[in-house]
């Protein structure tokens, strides 16, 4: 049997409304709405919401998600180090957009992140100014600045900080008025599975990333152990809902979301490259969707 050419050949490149919706990324919000859901059934459990500071938190995570992935895009596409990459469509890279359009696309995304923040910090704690600045910073100096850390293998630990323990525990904390054990303890697999989103999309971008000079924690490991190293933050983040049971005990049925994990795990750890890799993401996006929505649930009961 032969490949059909019209599935094989490459798709047009979007326009339009449709291209800045590509350029935003939106297979990598969940990252940003897993935690605020998380950290919403938190201030559930601890008897009080405050549903439109929750709301607001939604509106600034989605905002610092957006914002940091055009910010990336501008910042990758100068560079140069987008133009051979498989994924997701690049503004800049692509020829899409101009460099100066996409800039101003993610100062005016991040733009919206503050005011709702400034709103949130003037209604609960004026030190949440400070966390919504490391935010924006961190977005923008993953691939930007004089020396942007994604590009010396520390991804990982801003997205953990800031995808995990920021966004759950700030989200908790502006939607109760507390700062509770359980909020930190939940946002440990939020900010893994988060991790795990960016391993194999960087994993993807090994060859690319390598030839153009982006040392990600990928390339410094190495094709093998970052295959492996996948496999164990997915199954340390979905075991850890036996943790958040010990506070809540129906957080248990967050173990469920193993049965999602395992297809992308097989297809990482089986050798998958380029396209199948994409393939890949996605499923990790919908197992960060299962485990966040199991979690909160469980949480919440």
């Amino acid at each position: 049997m032969t490949a059909d050419p019209a599935a094989l050949a490459p798709r047009p490149a979007p326009s339009g409304a449709g291209a800045w919706l590509a350029g935003a990324r939106p297979r990598t919000l969940p990252a940003a709405v897993v935690p605020v859901a998380v950290g919403t059934a938190v201030a559930h459990a601890a008897g009080r919401v405050t549903w439109w500071h929750a709301a607001l938190a939604l509106v600034v995570a989605l905002a610092m998600q957006v914002g940091t992935n055009y910010a990336n895009d501008y910042s990758d596409g100068v560079r140069g180090t987008d133009e051979a990459r498989v994924g997701p469509v690049r503004l800049v890279a692509g020829g899409i957009a101009t460099p100066r359009a996409v800039k101003r696309a993610a100062i005016a995304t991040f733009a919206v992140g503050a005011a709702a923040g400034l709103v949130l910090s003037i209604a609960t704690s004026p030190w949440l100014l400070a966390a919504g600045a490391a935010s924006i910073a961190a977005g923008w100096l993953y691939t930007g600045g004089p020396r942007p850390y994604g590009y010396i293998g520390l991804g990982e630990v801003f997205v953990f900080v800031f995808f995990g323990l920021v966004a759950t525990v700030g989200t908790a904390y502006v939607a109760s008025g507390e700062l509770t054990a359980l909020a930190v303890v939940a946002a440990v697999p939020v900010g893994l599975l988060a991790v795990a989103l960016l391993v194999v999309n960087n994993l993807r971008d090994i060859p690319t990333d390598t030839r153009s000079g982006k040392r990600t924690l990928a390339v410094a490991l190495g094709d093998p152990v970052t295959r492996r190293s996948y496999a164990g933050v997915v199954a340390l983040a979905v075991a850890l809902a036996a943790v958040v049971a010990l506070f809540r005990p129906y957080a248990l049925l967050g173990l469920l979301a193993a049965v999602v994990a395992v297809r992308p795990a097989r297809v990482v750890l089986g050798g998958a490259s380029g396209r199948e890799l994409v393939a890949a993401l996605q499923m990790t996006g919908a197992l960060q969707i299962a485990f966040g929505a199991l979690l909160t649930l469980g949480i919440a009961l």
